[in-house]
């Protein structure tokens, strides 16, 4: 009888497992299918681009400074490091 259980319970999850692998093969053949792109649907027709200049940006940073990485890196540590020496203070009062 266990035998049989066991031949039932194999060929349920074979099922399963087959059904899962038809799944992913879709799923993934439907997001892999290349579409054409607006211009190449247009056929003939023209396709024109207007470019316009970037206007340029004025910046106050030096290359290569990380001082403002490093002030955020200290008030991180203060942070975490300030409750916890806080919280051991209070365990060694309680003894």
């Amino acid at each position: 009888m266990k035998k049989l259980l066991n031949k039932k319970y194999l060929k349920r999850i074979y099922a399963i497992f087959f059904i899962l692998i038809i799944l992913f093969l879709m799923i993934t053949g439907s997001a892999l299918r290349q579409e054409r792109l607006g211009s190449q649907k247009m056929g003939a027709a023209a396709f024109y681009v207007k470019e316009t200049p970037t206007s340029q940006v004025q910046d106050d940073s030096e290359i290569g400074s990380t001082d403002g990485i490093v002030l955020m890196g200290v008030i991180i540590v203060l942070l975490i490091v300030v409750p916890i020496l806080l919280k051991r203070k209070s365990w060694s009062d309680d003894r």
